[in-house]
């Protein structure tokens, strides 16, 4: 397989064919919600990883990373700085830095920034063709932290709705921490 394409964009670099490649997140185009913090995925519009989704979730004190939610697929969160909250089957767990969070498919869950400062988290989730099986089930807990629907949807544009849309913009000084 030959090397992708990296395009320079007023926002980052982006991918724009399937391929290998290596791009360091600082140089990666990143993605801003005012009420979700923010995220680089390391993908493209046209060129999306197939089977493994990965990005950097970056969440200020009670910014939730998603909306609570369960799907068909696999996902798992490492706390990599900060700390965090899981709210996994409506409990809540602490997560700290280097703590792992493994959510089999069809666990309603989200995780939400906590502690005193940004946390950043490495998210990794499994991908295969097909419905996602995407379901925002109303809870009390998720609610309470800001994070959950009213009503339980399964629609992505319902559950949210309160939210501004996503922003693409380059890597800010201080978005991640220096290691």
């Amino acid at each position: 397989m030959a090397e992708a394409k990296l395009e320079r964009t007023e926002n980052g670099l982006v991918p724009q064919e399937d391929g290998w490649f290596v791009l360091n997140a600082k140089d990666a185009a990143w993605m801003h919600v005012d009420e979700l913090g923010e995220y680089v995925g390391f993908e493209g519009r046209e060129a999306r990883f197939t089977e493994l989704g990965l990005n950097l979730n970056v969440m200020a004190p009670g910014q939730p990373m998603a909306m609570y939610h369960r799907e068909n697929r696999q996902e798992d969160f490492l706390v990599l700085n900060g700390e965090a909250i899981a709210i996994v089957e409506g409990q809540e767990r602490r997560l700290r830095a280097w703590d792992l969070f493994h959510c089999p498919a069809n666990v309603d869950h989200v995780v939400i920034g906590a502690g005193a400062g940004s946390c950043l988290i490495l998210a990794v989730g499994a991908r295969r063709p097909g419905d996602h099986g995407l379901v925002y089930p109303a809870d009390e807990t998720a609610q309470k932290h800001g994070a959950g629907v009213d009503n339980e949807t399964t629609e992505g544009n319902e559950a949210y709705a309160r939210f501004s849309k996503p922003v693409m913009r380059p890597y800010r000084e201080g978005d991640l921490p220096d290691v």
